[in-house]
């Protein structure tokens, strides 16, 4: 890992300004993700601008649904009594990820942005255009199991790897942010790309926005909805 510089930002706003201001920051939350890819190389920003101590961490019934702060850890947003009555789907897909260590650290918005797990993507001694636009895509000829069946292209067939951004897009779940020019809500289901010409932009945020909720509405399906997932063994494992 190279030396970089950390700030810890005091506001959401604070935050926003300091990412949005220099090209070669990047939001540290729980960290989970970003902390390999800074160890394997994969990610080399020269500044960290720390989120963690925001105060995003609280999940606020509506009346008319649920706003889940960014900061609110995956292993608290499975176990709140709400989730589990309201929305079980949700509840179920956070626990059916990852490890029990890793959900109480790994937090709401870290978990729709983590980055793909495709075994290329995170080696950087192999070709990816997800990590190096224009290398080429070695999972392609190579390994694909985890990869995409639908949605690919010829530059990217890497998938995203969220049990929990599934569950939310099927509760129709908005996502809030704020960046330079405000606030604005995205749909979840708009805020990922498909990898097209351009499988290094996972996202549809700009530089420097930040996720601070998402929202759900209640509903009669949403009370009912469950969540099933089909992978190789019962923990810790990703979707097939």
């Amino acid at each position: 890992m190279k030396e970089l510089t950390y700030v810890r930002a005091t506001s959401a706003a604070e935050a926003v300004e300091a990412v949005t201001d220099d090209p070669r920051a990047q939001y540290l939350g729980g960290g989970t993700n970003l902390t390999d890819h800074l160890k394997l190389g994969i990610t080399t920003p020269e500044v960290l601008v720390d989120v963690s101590r925001l105060p995003l961490d609280t999940v606020e019934d509506t009346g008319t649904g649920l706003r889940i702060g960014a900061a609110v850890r995956n292993s608290d947003l499975a176990a709140h009594p709400v989730v589990r009555s309201d929305f079980p789907t949700l509840s179920r897909a956070l626990l059916a990820g990852a490890s029990g260590q890793i959900r109480n650290q790994a937090t709401t918005a870290g978990n729709l942005l983590q980055r793909t797990r495709c075994v290329y993507f995170q080696d950087p001694t192999t070709p990816c255009n997800k990590r190096e636009p224009g290398s080429g895509c070695s999972a392609i000829e190579g390994y694909g199991r985890y990869n995409a069946v639908l949605g690919a292209s010829e530059a990217c067939v890497a998938v995203h790897p969220s049990d929990m951004a599934v569950a939310m897009s099927a509760l129709d779940a908005q996502v809030v942010v704020l960046g330079a020019e405000g606030e604005r809500r995205i749909p979840l289901e708009d805020l990922h790309r498909l990898p097209g010409h351009h499988p290094e932009r996972d996202t549809t945020l700009a530089h420097g926005e930040l996720i601070t909720a998402v929202e759900l509405s209640r509903s009669g399906a949403a009370r009912t909805s469950t969540y099933e997932k089909a992978r190789d063994r019962a923990s810790y494992a990703f979707a097939l």
